[in-house]
């Protein structure tokens, strides 16, 4: 008994601080929608159900811009029920502990057009904005003690961005979300951070 009411009190204590709304993981056959639920101990990836074909988030991950818009984001009260040792235990999702984490990555990059992106990039070129899409690649040992690599976009959801564009361009509004997000994990992985 004494065990059980241990394990209650370590969860009892872990806290919840933020959540990032939305990253893309990419995939061969299909890439994969999560929110990051990050907690004092812990980063814990929650898929999202699909509601986008394969085609359209590769494209999302290419422009660092959702396309389309009518997605609401999760918040930190929709976690608020959920049990924490759950969602880690939950196959489905990716629960990565702070001190199991090696290095944190983020790079920007330019995306490469292709042809049948011609009409995307004409639009970007007369808005007059260039833009960059961030992404993190977070290596950690996994249960086995293995290095392991996780690598995810930053693609706001389009109700995120919409709201933003009336007063920001487009680099801003990216560059924000992602340095928003590398804020979050500065807080939990203070060390563990290489370059940004």
């Amino acid at each position: 008994m004494m065990y059980e009411t241990g394990e209650e009190s370590y969860a009892a204590h872990e806290r919840r601080l933020a959540l990032v709304h939305r990253v893309i993981v990419p995939d061969k056959d299909y890439p994969k929608e999560y929110v990051i639920l990050v907690t004092d101990r812990r980063s814990i990836f929650i898929p999202q159900r699909k509601t986008r074909s394969s085609f359209v988030l590769r494209g999302e991950m290419r422009y660092g811009t959702a396309l389309v818009t009518d997605v609401e984001p999760r918040t930190l009260e929709d976690y608020e029920q959920t049990s924490l040792e759950w969602l880690a235990a939950d196959a489905s999702n990716i629960a990565i502990p702070h001190d199991a984490v090696i290095s944190l990555f983020m790079t920007k990059g330019e995306p490469k057009f292709r042809l049948r992106d011609f009409f995307v990039w004409l639009t970007m070129r007369r808005q007059g904005h260039k833009f960059h899409v961030y992404d993190f690649e977070m290596n950690y040992r996994d249960n086995a003690n293995l290095e392991t690599r996780i690598r995810f976009y930053m693609v706001p959801l389009g109700v995120y961005f919409k709201t933003r564009r009336q007063t920001q361009t487009r680099e801003t509004i990216l560059r924000e979300y992602a340095m928003d997000a590398l804020q979050i994990f500065q807080k939990v992985l203070p060390n563990r951070i290489i370059s940004s």
